[in-house]
């Protein structure tokens, strides 16, 4: 009987260990993607788009249980799309995915770039 509780402790063992594998890979989805860690020199999101004011702002829904992130749009803010090529803010919706290049500004997310990267 005992070689049998072993198993059986081996495998929640094993269940555990691969659910919080997935849970730390879920929550690490929706941080900066930039090589940088500090969001202060540029760091990166993707999602996608909950609420979206042209030229002025941009609210991104990210994977649960994270809050959707606001971000402030540059002055200077491109758009681009898959490929990289420049589109015009016009072009954006909701329920589209995309990356979003920022900046933190005092307390708010600056966006310069949005790249579509999905529908």
């Amino acid at each position: 009987m005992l070689p049998d509780m072993r198993k059986a402790a081996g495998s929640t063992v094993k269940i555990f260990i691969c659910a919080i594998a997935l849970l730390f890979s879920t929550l690490t989805y929706a941080q900066p993607t930039s090589s940088s860690p500090d969001p202060k020199a540029g760091a990166e999101m993707t999602g996608t788009i909950k609420e979206y004011t042209a030229g002025t702002s941009l609210v991104l829904e990210t994977l649960a249980p994270s809050e959707p992130v606001q971000f402030r749009l540059s002055k200077t803010v491109t758009y681009a799309d898959a490929d990289g090529k420049t589109i015009e803010a016009a072009g954006l919706t909701t329920n589209q995915k995309v990356r979003v290049h920022y900046t933190k500004v005092g307390g708010d997310n600056v966006a310069d770039k949005v790249t579509l990267i999905g529908n």
